[in-house]
C-alpha cells in the first residue's frame, strides 16, 4: 500500500464546507482520500451536532467523489453498509463498534475496502479476530487503524508496539493522528484534545512504518462542528505530510 494521507473534517457540516475542504487539501497535498461523517452516533451529548444523516450525506460524499478524490465514511449499522459502499470507496467502522459482528459482515460483503478503528479498549493482537470476522465474507480489502487507548479517566495513550503487532496480522496499518490525542469526555459534554502532540505522534507512528495517517482537519477548529478540539489546523497540514513522507521514504533508503 502506498503511504496514505486520510483527511478531512470529522462530520459534514455542509456540502459547501466539504467541497472546501476536499479542493483546499487536494491543492496542499495532492493525492489523498477525503473522510467525512454523515453522522457521528457517538456524541458525548444529546445536544451535540451528528451530521446531515444517512441520506443527504451520501449524497455530499458521492459529489465529492465524482470530483476524482477517493472517499471514506463512518456507518455505525449493518443496514447502512450497502447504502454508503454506492457512494465512497472505503467503509469505515468506529472504534466502539470494531467488534460487532454483524456490522463487520455487512460491511465485508459489499466488497468494499473495511477501514476498522481499533477500539481503546482492545489489545493490538485481539484485532486479529476482527480481520478474521470480515475476512470471513471473501473479502480481503482490510485496513486497521490505531487511535490510543484508554489510559485512566479522558485520556488515551499510544503504544507504539500495536502499530508493528496489527501489521504483522497481514493488513495495512494507518495511524489516526488526531483522535489519539482526544481527551474523551474530558469538557463534560464534548471531548477534549491536545493537538499540540499531533505532529509527535505522527513522525514517530511514521518511523515505526505504518502505511498512512488519519488527520481530521479544519480551516478553524474552534469553530468546527465535532471534535474541533483535536483537529489539526488546515494550515498545518501540508508542511507536517511533506515531513511525513520525507520520513516514510527514509525506512525504504
Amino acid at each position: 500500500m502506498k503511504f496514505t494521507l486520510i483527511a478531512g473534517p470529522c462530520v459534514i457540516e455542509s456540502a459547501e464546507h466539504c467541497h472546501f475542504l476536499a479542493d483546499s487539501i487536494r491543492g496542499l497535498v495532492g493525492d489523498f482520500i477525503f473522510k467525512a461523517s454523515f453522522d457521528k452516533a457517538n456524541r458525548s451529548s444529546i445536544h451535540s451536532y451528528r451530521g446531515p444523516g444517512i441520506k443527504e450525506g451520501l449524497e455530499i460524499l458521492a459529489s465529492i467523489r465524482a470530483t476524482g478524490i477517493p472517499v471514506l465514511t463512518d456507518i455505525h449499522e449493518p443496514s447502512q453498509a450497502d447504502l454508503a459502499a454506492a457512494s465512497v470507496d472505503i467503509l469505515q467502522i468506529p472504534a466502539f463498534l470494531c467488534r460487532q459482528t454483524d456490522l463487520l459482515l455487512a460491511a465485508g460483503r459489499t466488497g468494499k475496502i473495511v477501514n476498522v478503528k481499533k477500539g481503546q479498549f482492545v489489545a493490538p493482537s485481539d484485532m486479529g479476530n476482527v480481520v478474521d470476522k470480515i475476512r470471513s465474507t471473501g473479502n480481503n480489502n482490510i485496513i486497521l487503524t490505531e487511535r490510543g487507548s484508554s489510559f485512566g479517566y479522558n485520556n488515551l495513550v499510544v503504544d507504539m508496539r500495536g502499530l508493528k503487532i496489527m501489521r504483522d496480522l497481514g493488513v495495512p496499518v494507518i495511524f489516526d493522528a488526531t483522535h489519539s490525542v482526544q481527551t474523551p469526555g474530558a469538557q463534560g459534554t464534548t471531548s477534549g484534545g491536545n493537538p499540540e502532540f499531533i505532529p509527535t505522534l505522527a513522525r514517530a507512528a511514521t518511523a515505526a512504518g505504518i502505511d498512512g495517517v488519519f488527520i481530521e482537519t479544519h480551516e478553524n477548529p474552534a469553530k468546527a462542528l465535532s471534535d474541533g478540539a483535536n483537529a489539526l489546523p488546515l494550515d498545518q497540514l501540508a508542511p507536517l505530510w511533506h515531513q511525513l513522507e520525507k520520513i516514510r521514504a527514509a525506512l525504504n533508503d
